[in-house]
């Protein structure tokens, strides 16, 4: 983190944007939000479920379905992340 003249902290990520509300990056806040509601919809569904594949059929709690389709997609998001094209210039 480095000060700059108006007394005012910017850390690595945010010397671009600049943006933060009380020294935290809108991007930190952002994630928190959505964890939170993240975790609020997952127990908020908490009865059990039958999923049917192709061949076979699975009784589970939705919750736990949920929870893995955030994390394959969260997997999907961080693995793809790279491949976006800057489309600004």
């Amino acid at each position: 983190m480095t000060k700059t003249s108006g007394d005012t902290t910017t850390g690595a990520s945010d010397a671009k944007s600049g943006r933060e509300i009380a020294g935290v990056p809108i991007r930190v806040i952002g994630i928190g939000i959505l964890v939170v509601l993240a975790v609020w919809f997952l127990l908020a569904n908490l009865d059990s479920v039958k999923i049917q594949f192709w061949i076979f059929s699975v009784t589970a709690p939705l919750w736990i379905v949920l929870l893995g389709t955030l994390i394959v997609g969260g997997i999907f998001g961080y693995a793809f992340k790279g491949r976006r094209v800057n489309r600004r210039r």
